[in-house]
């Protein structure tokens, strides 16, 4: 078990995908990402609509009851849409017993810690998803990375992973690759082709 208070950790990564989706011009919302299913909008939408569902397991709803892409923002609204989630999904886990108390997310029934130090490891890794896409306007955290590395290692522990599983099979990082191209590589992930 992760004893390391993901609170903090998921505040500050809150914080950098919103410094991101602030850079995001409206030209590279069709734009590709390292998810072959999701174009930048697509991405977005799922960065928004998973945090509105760890949002309503904080606060103690049925979480698996939300759809994990949002849906009707407008193309200039992404900036707004995240700042509301994040402050909600921020007030939802400030007690200190929601980080004890089982909670359902997708993948099982786990303490709240558990849960949000995976949302923490899906909330990087997407993060990593969209500053590859619009060739990374800013620097990005590394110790978030290295958490996020950590847990992603823990809870996904072997390399092959099955259709069920939400990340593919890890891959080989690039040479010299960052803690971030290490956890994108570790999540299946690979950067997107410049040429």
């Amino acid at each position: 078990m992760n004893a390391i208070d993901p609170r903090p950790l998921y505040a500050r990564a809150t914080e950098q995908v919103a410094a991101l989706i602030r850079t995001v011009r409206p030209e590279q919302l069709d734009g590709p990402t390292p998810c072959a299913e999701y174009d930048v909008r697509t991405l977005l939408s799922h960065m928004v609509g998973g945090s509105l569902r760890i949002a309503v397991v904080g606060e103690g709803g049925d979480g698996m009851a939300v759809h994990p892409f949002a849906e009707g923002v407008a193309d200039e609204d992404w900036t707004t849409a995240y700042e509301e989630v994040r402050t909600r999904v921020i007030k939802a886990w400030e007690s200190d017993a929601r980080m004890e108390a089982p909670v359902r997310v997708p993948w099982g029934e786990v303490p709240g810690r558990a849960a949000l130090s995976g949302y923490v490891m899906e909330l990087v890794t997407h993060t990593w998803d969209l500053s590859e896409s619009l060739g990374h306007p800013l620097g990005l955290d590394p110790e978030l990375a290295g958490f996020a590395l950590a847990t992603a290692r823990r809870v996904l522990s072997e390399p092959e992973r099955d259709a069920d599983t939400p990340f593919a099979s890890a891959v080989s990082a690039p040479a010299g690759a960052d803690t971030y191209g290490e956890l994108a590589a570790w999540l299946g992930r690979k950067p997107l082709s410049r040429a």
